[in-house]
C-alpha cells in the first residue's frame, strides 16, 4: 500500500524505548510501521494518522537550551474511535494493557484512557449512536 504523506496527520510522541513503542502500537492498536530507525526513531501509521515515535537519541529528545529535557507522558493524546468500547477494553486487558481510567460516559459518547509503554495517553472513544 502506498501512503501519500500529504494526506497524513502527524503527531509526535516522545518514548523511552522505540522498539517497545513499535511493538505496542502494531500489536495492540493495529498500526503499521512506515519507518524504523530504532533506537532513535520510528513512525507508524493507522489510516491517516502518522505517529512519530521519538526516542531519547532522536532530535526531538535532545536537551533544550534552558537545560530541560523533553519527556513522554502528559495529558494531550491521540484519539482513536472504536465501534464497541467494551469489547476493545476487554481485548486490551486480556493482552495485559493497563488503563488510566474506567470507561466514562459523556454527552458525545464513551471514552477510556490507556498508556503506551512510555506513559503517553491514548483515548479510545465510542461515539453515541
Amino acid at each position: 500500500m502506498t501512503i501519500d504523506p500529504n494526506n497524513l496527520v502527524s503527531v509526535r510522541y516522545l518514548v523511552d524505548d522505540v522498539v517497545a513503542a513499535i511493538a505496542f502500537y502494531t500489536r495492540h492498536l493495529g498500526f503499521t510501521v512506515r519507518t524504523d530507525v530504532s533506537p532513535a526513531f520510528a513512525d507508524v501509521v493507522s489510516g491517516n494518522l502518522r505517529l512519530l515515535l521519538s526516542g531519547p537519541a532522536s532530535s526531538a529528545g535532545r536537551t533544550l537550551p534552558d537545560g530541560s529535557r523533553p519527556a513522554p507522558g502528559g495529558w494531550n493524546r491521540i484519539h482513536l474511535i472504536v465501534e464497541d468500547i467494551e469489547a476493545e477494553v476487554a481485548r486490551l486487558r486480556a493482552e495485559g494493557v493497563g488503563f488510566r481510567s474506567d470507561v466514562i460516559s459523556g454527552p458525545g459518547g464513551r471514552q477510556i484512557l490507556l498508556d503506551d509503554p512510555a506513559g503517553n495517553p491514548i483515548e479510545l472513544f465510542q461515539p453515541k449512536s
